[in-house]
């Protein structure tokens, strides 16, 4: 008993070693997730919106951790007056990627670019910003996975979640703000 009362305390201090957490900590930083049309908190461009071409902007990130099989990206606007409302829904993602270009054309799938789940609006692709009023922003996430969770197309982004839950190695994510003229 008193060989444990030495013993709890010391493996629980262990737990809190820097050496792990830092190394973690230091992967994931190294995952980071840009546009070439607006930066961190900027605003998206009009060409972006519904008042524009309604294009997906382009996108690009850096290496991801080891073990990363797919991506997932999800672009939602958290400050929509109806609750968070989901822009864009793209999984499987291939490994070698590293970037996704302006106008990713909205089909169920596209081999070098991944597969398309439903948006707020019931539909596949990407649907640019479109706030009823005010400035709202735009959460951009990317997730590495250890896996390519293997899902047809048409999910919502609540069966996407769930599939990849205990699959995220690592996330990254890009902020953008539009608001209508």
């Amino acid at each position: 008993m008193r060989l444990m009362g030495i013993l709890l305390p010391a493996l629980f201090a262990m737990s809190f070693l820097p050496g792990r957490k830092a190394a973690q900590s230091a992967e994931s930083d190294k995952f980071t997730l840009a546009s070439g049309v607006f930066a961190e908190g900027g605003s998206i461009p009009v060409k972006y919106s519904c008042d524009g071409k309604d294009l997906s902007p382009p996108l690009s990130w850096s290496e991801p951790p080891d073990g990363t099989k797919s991506y997932v990206l999800i672009m939602d606007d958290p400050d929509a007056p109806v609750g968070t409302w989901d822009h864009w829904i793209l999984y499987g993602i291939p490994v070698e990627t590293r970037a996704l270009p302006e106008g990713v054309a909205p089909e169920e799938t596209i081999p070098s670019v991944g597969t398309h789940g439903l948006n707020s609006w019931k539909r596949i692709g990407y649907g640019g910003p479109c706030p009823p009023s005010g400035t709202h922003r735009y959460f951009f996430r990317l997730y590495a996975l250890d896996t390519d969770p293997g899902l047809p197309a048409r999910q919502s982004k609540s069966q996407v979640e769930t599939a990849i839950k205990n699959h995220i190695l690592a996330q990254t994510t890009l902020m953008g703000r539009y608001s209508r003229k």
